[in-house]
């Protein structure tokens, strides 16, 4: 059996990469418009579309010649460090070119020399659009319409109707 042959009356599944890239929130918006600049993250009909987890953390324990050895004072060898992130997830069709273009220009504006960047093979579904659909259960339907925007990736905004 194989996904190619889904055939469900809701639509269908492409081959995609996922890239999951752990970064600070402060970050993310950066990253998002470096991207945007070579690929346009599209999903379905929208575009710049990617997910952003809630702030956990990272942890380290840099090496001796580390970046944080030569650039921060009062280094100490073998100490464990960790620091807030979240991840960036998005998803790009699975072509080595288009690849090669979103990794440079994450690796060119992400704040670390080593970003960690997880590349995975993933399916991902594709609707069958209908902008008019009558389903209940869609936003434009159910009567509580979309949730509410949040204004600033970073949390320095408010969240808005």
């Amino acid at each position: 059996m194989d996904v190619r042959d889904y055939q469900a009356k809701s639509g269908s599944f492409v081959p995609v990469w996922t890239l999951e890239i752990q970064t600070v929130i402060e970050d993310v918006d950066k990253i998002l418009d470096a991207i945007i600049e070579v690929n346009p993250l599209k999903y379905g009909r929208y575009g710049r579309n990617g997910s952003i987890s809630a702030v956990g953390m990272e942890t380290a324990q840099p090496e001796a010649d580390s970046t944080t050895q030569n650039h921060v004072a009062g280094f100490v060898l073998g100490g464990v460090e960790t620091y807030p992130m979240v991840e960036l997830k998005i998803m790009i069709e699975r072509d080595l070119a288009v690849l090669e273009q979103v990794m440079d220009a994450v690796h060119y504006v992400h704040h670390y020399e080593e970003p960690v960047i997880l590349l995975k093979e993933a399916w991902a579904s594709r609707a069958n659009y209908d902008p008019n659909n009558d389903n209940p259960n869609r936003w434009w339907n159910n009567g509580r319409g979309l949730p509410n925007k949040i204004k600033s990736i970073s949390g320095k905004g408010q969240a808005t109707r």
